[in-house]
């Protein structure tokens, strides 16, 4: 007998603006301002306290985040053109994009194969005395290996950026996932773990690196004069040298400011961040229970001991001896109304092939197998118990037809 087709998709994301979002939106436009003001100071005080960090700047975007992460370290540590910068051989395609937008040269790192994350075995061969920072990617809301990253920081004296924009509310060994390195860089685009529409948080407990972060996202602008409301109360000499500031700027910078409006959305979502991850959680268990049987042709999510994971998506690989491809179970998922996505590749972007060769994906086996075998379904809060089953059903129908178990 042939599944009923759910009748409606079954998204990997999900957007619902709920009444007190839409309350502070409307607050905002009734307030008549739309640059930073009190929601864009409470929502990155919000995410700040609850990652265990000094200072959060809200940004239009993850990956304008992590530019601007790169361009802050450049500029305080007097890197060169051309200075190296490592990162994973497995992420979405900002993250080394920024590196050759800071005129610096991304230096690739093969992955774990249970996380996807960076190996740190293989960091330390690609460090040469070129190196200045590493990004660390914390992919689809499980945190890298941090202590044996760090280590090799210490010894070869690297920065570090942490690239969280799949990883929110989650701790490595007790510690907040974006206070490890010297900047974390987390989104809230559409389909992440909070959404504002657009939106990216950068977190550091380095005062001066706060500083320049804010000014670089606002055209490089002098630090006297960072917002609309750095002129109010100031009066005599304090108030003329914010008047000569307002548009002198003292570095390169970019148009990289989010509104009121975006900040009004986080405010919301930061109030039940909780009730969030929770649900996530407790889905994606619901789909491991579901997935548990076909352990020999799926590889499924792992969570390292000592490490909490807030499950952006679920994210999945075809085991290397399963008698099917990614692509056939992906297109009958997709054709009973499960939404897929492959797990994010990087040096099999035609791009990348143009710029480092087509055989770059060669010298990164790993990384390779996760382009050609991964891909996620959703486990979102918006998700209920009888969708999960019916996941569960359809791929149980998929492995009966191609499997002999």
């Amino acid at each position: 007998m042939a599944l009923e087709k759910w009748p409606t998709q079954i998204g990997v994301g999900a957007v619902k603006i709920t009444q007190k979002g839409k309350q502070y939106v409307l607050d905002t436009l009734n307030q008549n301002q739309l640059s930073y003001g009190p929601y864009t100071k409470k929502f990155e005080q919000m995410f700040a306290d609850t990652h265990d960090a000094k200072h959060c700047v809200f940004t239009n975007s993850g990956t304008s985040s992590l530019q601007i992460a790169l361009a802050v370290l450049k500029e305080k540590y007097d890197w060169h053109n051309d200075d190296e910068v490592l990162c994973p051989a497995t992420t979405f395609i900002a993250t080394s994009n920024i590196i050759m937008q800071n005129n610096m040269k991304p230096i690739f790192v093969d992955v774990d194969s249970t996380t996807c994350n960076i190996d740190p075995a293989q960091i330390e061969q690609h460090i040469t005395p070129k190196t200045k920072c590493i990004i660390v990617v914390h992919l689809y809301g499980h945190p890298a290996d941090m202590d044996p990253i760090l280590a090799l920081c210490k010894k070869y004296d690297l920065k570090m950026i942490e690239d969280s924009c799949e990883t929110m509310f989650t701790k490595y060994k007790g510690k907040s996932v974006g206070t490890f390195g010297d900047i974390g860089c987390f989104s809230t685009y559409a389909c992440h773990i909070i959404v504002t529409g657009v939106g990216g948080l950068t977190t550091t407990n380095d005062d001066e690196l706060a500083i320049m972060l804010r000014s670089t996202m606002n055209h490089g602008r002098d630090n006297v004069y960072l917002s609309i409301d750095d002129d109010k109360g100031k009066t005599g000499k304090e108030l003329q040298m914010v008047m000569e500031g307002r548009f002198r700027f003292i570095r390169m910078g970019y148009s990289y400011r989010c509104t009121e409006m975006e900040a009004a959305l986080g405010c919301a979502e930061m109030e039940q961040w909780q009730e969030n991850i929770s649900a996530r959680r407790r889905n994606a268990s619901l789909l491991t229970q579901q997935l548990q049987q076909w352990t020999t042709y799926l590889q499924l999510p792992t969570i390292h001991p000592d490490t909490e994971h807030s499950f952006m998506v679920y994210p999945l690989l075809i085991q290397k001896d399963a008698p099917f491809t990614r692509e056939q179970l992906t297109l009958f998922l997709e054709e009973h109304n499960i939404e897929t996505r492959p797990l994010v590749s990087l040096l099999n972007q035609p791009y990348y092939h143009t710029l480092f060769g087509k055989n770059i994906e060669d010298k990164y086996p790993v990384a390779k197998w996760i382009d050609q075998n991964g891909f996620y379904i959703g486990c979102h809060l918006e998700m209920n118990e009888k969708e999960i089953e019916y996941i569960g059903k359809v791929f149980n129908e998929f492995l009966r037809l191609h499997t002999t178990q």
